[in-house]
């Protein structure tokens, strides 16, 4: 028994000890009261979800000046808050318990259910059909309507920081994840027919950020070595585009997002340079041979576009490449930031959220491009500033400090069942009456929030909008 006791608190003074790690990594070279551990913008860029050690927060979008705080929950450390859309549904993952996984309606303040995986949830991803879980060598894809497990993608090639992604597109409805750890494979998923769709070889370097459009029409890649970001045509693997981001080595590549109509692509890494990169239509890109200008940079154009034919490949491709449309020098480096480009009262702005839990938002200029003016500062945590402000923040994007948790930590776990059911239903959190809630009704939250609404959009909060559900059984 006292051997079974050291081995317990041995195991669990690791878990603390890599918790602990994880949770310095956000504050690292930063302000160490920073409680913020992930941030997340949310798919149609008009929201802002920050998990905290105390709980996590939802803010709305609606104007540069000010952030509409729409929920606070003060729990536990959540390092995963996913919300569907402008609806009530959200899905968290603890620091506590990293391997179950908790969908709530924040509104009424309760838990639809949860579900426990054989691993540490690295990763979530959901659009209006699909809830996809990411662990280390495997995804599981639920039907969101009744979070029923429709697939699972077995012995995936190992992927220690949880990169995925998932068409916000119902349509298009794709999942994308590493195909290979040692070079830049991207396998495309089809995850409402449950098929692989194609491979796309994107980089010869393993994989760093992927990041679909918001039609789900195509997918930008950026590799480990983080100097070329690629966008490819996602039905046949075709290369639509490629970018220079810049020469360094050793770029860690955090983020990419695309405008919501596709025409901006912006890119963040561990440097103090964030890329903004414009997506012009192929049959819109300069033609040498037919739009050549007149003069002595014609000249130069053409004397260096034919010269670019004897020169080896590499070199060639560097004449290709595009360059950034604008950019933004931010007031630090070596910290982990997400970006995200978003239209606020009518006009584009650049957003960037740092592990150390400030907001910078940017102005865009859609016409000359070139160096972003910064507009505002705001802190996303409680921890005193001066000149601290609460913002409006959106897009889909998201920084998870939590997910580059060593894997000798997930291992120190004591073992949970694999997912086959939904564990529980239940769940009156803190600050609601308590009563019991039947199964029906938890199935019906779940599919009004995943209905896509109607001109006007569905109230989240009136019952009698929300559609009716049919349960099948097998």
């Amino acid at each position: 028994m006292q051997n079974f006791a050291r081995n317990v608190d041995v195991l669990t003074q690791g878990l603390k000890a890599g918790i602990s790690r994880v949770m310095n990594l956000a504050n690292q070279e930063s302000d160490p009261a920073s409680s913020v551990l992930f941030v997340n913008f949310n798919q149609d860029c008009t929201s802002l979800a920050v998990g905290t050690k105390t709980g996590y927060r939802l803010f709305s979008l609606s104007s540069v000046d000010n952030l509409e705080s729409i929920y606070e929950n003060v729990s536990e450390d959540i390092c995963i808050v996913e919300r569907l859309f402008s609806s009530s549904l959200v899905a968290v993952v603890s620091l506590n318990s990293p391997r179950k996984l908790k969908v709530c309606h924040f509104k009424k303040g309760t838990e639809i259910c949860n579900y426990s995986y054989s691993n540490t949830i690295l990763a979530v991803k959901l659009n209006r059909v699909r809830l996809v879980v990411c662990l280390e060598e495997s995804l599981y894809i639920h039907n969101i309507r009744d979070m029923k497990v429709l697939h699972t993608i077995r012995d995936t090639p190992p992927n220690p920081f949880g990169i995925c992604t998932l068409s916000i597109n119902s349509d298009n409805c794709f999942l994308a994840y590493p195909g290979s750890n040692s070079i830049g494979e991207v396998q495309i998923f089809d995850a409402v027919n449950l098929h692989a769709e194609t491979m796309i070889p994107a980089h010869d370097s393993p994989l760093a950020a992927l990041g679909f459009s918001p039609s789900g029409t195509k997918i930008a890649t950026a590799s480990e070595k983080g100097t070329v970001i690629r966008v490819f045509f996602i039905r046949d693997g075709t290369k639509l585009y490629e970018f220079r981001r810049g020469v360094k080595r050793c770029v860690s590549i955090s983020s990419l997002a695309f405008s919501m109509d596709s025409t901006y692509l912006c890119c963040s890494s561990n440097t103090e340079t964030v890329h903004v990169f414009k997506l012009e239509e192929p049959n819109q890109l300069p033609r040498l041979a037919s739009e050549e200008k007149q003069g002595w940079m014609g000249y130069l154009t053409k004397a260096v576009s034919a010269s670019a034919s004897y020169l080896p490949s590499q070199m060639t491709d560097v004449f290709n490449q595009g360059r950034s449309f604008a950019s933004v020098h931010l007031p630090f480096q070596g910290l982990r930031n997400v970006c995200a480009i978003t239209m606020i009262q009518k006009v584009l702005r650049l957003l960037v959220a740092s592990a150390d839990g400030t907001l910078y938002v940017y102005n865009l200029d859609t016409k000359e491009g070139g160096d972003c003016t910064l507009l505002k500062q705001f802190r996303l945590d409680d921890s005193p500033r001066q000149g601290a402000e609460l913002p409006p923040v959106p897009a889909a994007t998201m920084v998870d400090m939590r997910a580059m948790m060593p894997r000798s930590v997930a291992s120190c776990i004591p073992p949970i069942p694999a997912p086959g059911s939904i564990s529980s239903y239940a769940g009156i959190l803190k600050g609601c009456s308590s009563g019991s809630i039947s199964e029906s009704e938890l199935l019906h939250e779940m599919a009004a929030a995943a209905e896509s609404p109607p001109k006007g959009g569905f109230q989240f909060d009136d019952d009698t909008e929300f559609p009716p559900v049919t349960q099948k059984t097998e």
